[in-house]
């Protein structure tokens, strides 16, 4: 029999061929279906971007733009699951909120006819509608208030923010937002991705596959890492205290939290972005000093770590841009979830196209041979 070698976290094995996304760590390139991240992020529109991804290329104006109306027909959730919600503990995390709420979306609509090209755009649309309207219907009805009902002549960014808030968006704060979703929406086999390739693999319905997608999500090691930079700005507390701060944890050898990535040796194109798109709000609305302990950190960092490939990655400032737009720390995971579903449902799709069920194998280290004790002689 075969041994096969051993990669803890399945490091550096393919786990599926894929033509949705492009990661070139060394050279620090992000490509969805061939376009440069930094291209889609100026030019491109988030629903726009995964039209992209879903269907494998950029929709024509009309297009677009029936895919558009679809989405803004379908942001209105069920009663039952509004009400469902209301019944969660205001003390839940919002991501275990979402993550029951999209898997309750399977009630009404998991007829699972996966080979129905009119089933699987129901459901795209369906899903890449209603996760913002349940994100924020949560945060209204954890602090007793009823949701706000999705405004039709608002886009799709500009809406979300408008039902958390409860009041219309600045157009500025709605355009960073529309590209902190385009940021976000894809990034090849990530352990979310990885989860949602395997549920989908089983052909259960895509609600089961956004679901457990979304737990994936909500560790902190993937998603949640946004919320822990911005825990550890605050600990440091002043730009004086970086070094000594980045020094100390190195020494007890502790993760710094928005730095290194399993994939990119240099700075993530990501967080090039939304460094300038934090710097564009605070333009605008003001400083914020914990950006300037962010750059502190950054070159210290650095300094110390960078014949290591060890930069910012993508979590590092997408907490202050939804700092500065007054999102609370606890829905910047939700918020990564809003725009990941539409980079889950394309390698839902794809997967669907060549489907086989993931079967990994194991490398045993346990015992063997072990005689049975009864319980009288234990």
């Amino acid at each position: 029999m075969m041994v096969c070698e051993y990669k803890p976290g399945l490091e550096g094995i393919p786990a599926a061929q894929s033509s949705i996304s492009y990661v070139d760590g060394q050279k620090g390139i992000l490509e969805y279906r061939g376009i440069r991240i930094e291209d889609l992020a100026q030019q491109s529109t988030f629903l726009e971007t995964a039209y992209l991804l879903i269907w494998g290329e950029l929709p024509t104006k009309e297009e677009l733009q029936v895919f558009e109306e679809e989405v803004r027909l379908h942001r209105r959730i069920k009663y039952r699951i509004r009400d469902m919600m209301k019944c969660f503990p205001e003390s839940g995390h919002p991501m275990d909120a979402l993550q029951a709420s999209a898997a309750a979306l399977g009630l009404f609509y998991s007829r699972r006819d996966l080979h129905n090209p009119v089933y699987i755009r129901d459901a795209v649309v369906r899903l890449i509608a209603t996760i913002p309207t349940m994100v924020a219907a949560f945060q209204l009805m954890r602090k007793g208030n009823d949701p706000v009902k999705p405004r039709d002549d608002l886009d799709y960014s500009a809406n979300f923010l408008y039902m958390l808030n409860e009041k219309e968006p600045d157009a500025l704060a709605a355009k960073i937002f529309d590209i902190c979703l385009i940021l976000h929406v894809e990034h090849t086999m990530n352990a979310s991705t990885f989860s949602a390739r395997v549920t989908a693999s089983t052909l259960t319905d895509p609600y089961a596959v956004v679901a457990s997608a979304v737990g994936t999500l909500g560790g902190p090691l993937h998603g949640g890492a946004n919320e822990e930079v911005i825990q550890m700005l605050e600990e440091i507390g002043s730009v004086e205290n970086v070094r000594s701060y980045v020094e100390e944890r190195l020494q007890r050898k502790d993760k710094l939290m928005g730095f290194g990535h399993r994939v990119y040796k240099v700075k993530d194109p990501r967080a090039t972005i939304l460094q300038h798109l934090a710097e564009q709000l605070f333009a605008k609305f003001g400083a914020d000093k914990y950006y300037d302990i962010a750059q502190e950190m950054e070159r210290v960092v650095e300094e110390k770590l960078g014949h290591k490939g060890i930069y910012p990655n993508v979590d590092f400032y997408s907490g202050l841009v939804y700092r500065k737009m007054g999102i609370p720390t606890d829905l910047f995971t939700p918020i990564f979830a809003i725009a990941r579903v539409a980079g889950w449902l394309a390698h839902w799709k794809e997967q669907l196209e060549e489907n086989r069920i993931f079967r990994p194998t194991q490398v045993y280290n346990g015992k063997h041979s072990v005689t049975y004790t009864p319980i009288d002689q234990r």
